[in-house]
């Protein structure tokens, strides 16, 4: 039987979801909602989604909660995605004048996904930073993701996402079984901290960082909840700090705690 969803229980779902992580249901997103949910709907036996509701709403199924967040979590990531990013901060790093050249590097990937991001990261210091401390805090909303980025364990397709070079330096080729994919190597996953971090909660004592990307983030709430976003993250920086947002984001008219650099790229004065 196929599963369809009411209006009335969309709207449940779509204000549970909006409580949780900011993120405002659209309502073209109902069929995604049905084919990333129908599973667990088959899991627990419940016959429609009102009763699936009614649980994750409930004490006894907070777990199942995180569950249909993390399904829900829009997870899309590349290795070395947005390249202009990563140029920018290799020649940002070089740059003796830079004021990145202080201290222990600290940087935050505020969305982490499934670690494409942050192992990037990890890649381009190691590399830029030879014996220079440094150390990256990889957080996002769902659990299940953060699992597989403390794992660093990725497919053929991601796989080849990864320049040669680096592929040889910095990952072990799997055999047999694993023919194809890739384990990011023990010393950069040991560089990595990972924790879940929900943007619109009041942010942990973390930091504070010198570079934090917030890439494809902020296209999924309104600018009040940007606004509150991004002050919070900058109130976690280090002055003089950059933050780098996605290509199709802008921060005009949502605050001034940060200064445009160039489109996408930003400095905390």
């Amino acid at each position: 039987m196929e599963l369809t969803i009411s209006e009335s229980e969309f709207e449940r779902l779509r204000k549970l979801f909006h409580r949780a992580s900011g993120i405002q249901l659209a309502d073209s997103k109902k069929v995604l909602v049905c084919g990333r949910l129908a599973k667990r709907l088959r899991h627990h036996r419940f016959r429609g989604f009102r009763e699936y509701l009614d649980y994750i709403e409930g004490a006894q199924g907070q777990d199942e909660r995180q569950v249909a967040i993390d399904l829900l979590t829009t997870n899309e990531t590349h290795f070395f995605r947005e390249p202009r990013h990563f140029d920018h901060l290799r020649r940002t790093l070089e740059r003796a004048d830079s004021g990145l050249n202080r201290t222990a590097l600290q940087v935050w990937s505020a969305a982490c996904s499934s670690g494409e991001e942050p192992y990037s990261i990890a890649m381009l210091l190691s590399e830029v930073l030879p014996g220079r401390p440094w150390k990256i805090l990889a957080s996002d909303l769902s659990t299940k993701v953060l699992a597989d980025t403390r794992t660093g364990l990725y497919g053929p397709t991601r796989a080849d996402e990864i320049p040669a070079g680096l592929r040889r330096k910095y990952c072990l080729e799997g055999t047999d079984e694993y023919q194809g994919m890739v384990l990011m190597d023990r010393p950069l996953r040991e560089r990595l901290e990972t924790r879940q971090i929900n943007l619109m909660e009041p942010l942990p004592a973390i930091g504070p960082f010198d570079v934090v990307f917030l890439r494809n983030v902020l296209i999924y709430f309104d600018v009040p909840a940007k606004r509150r976003i991004v002050e919070g993250v900058a109130g976690r920086m280090k002055s003089g700090g950059y933050l780098y947002i996605g290509h199709s984001e802008t921060l005009g008219g949502v605050t001034d705690c940060v200064v445009q650099e160039s489109p996408t790229i930003y400095r905390k004065p």
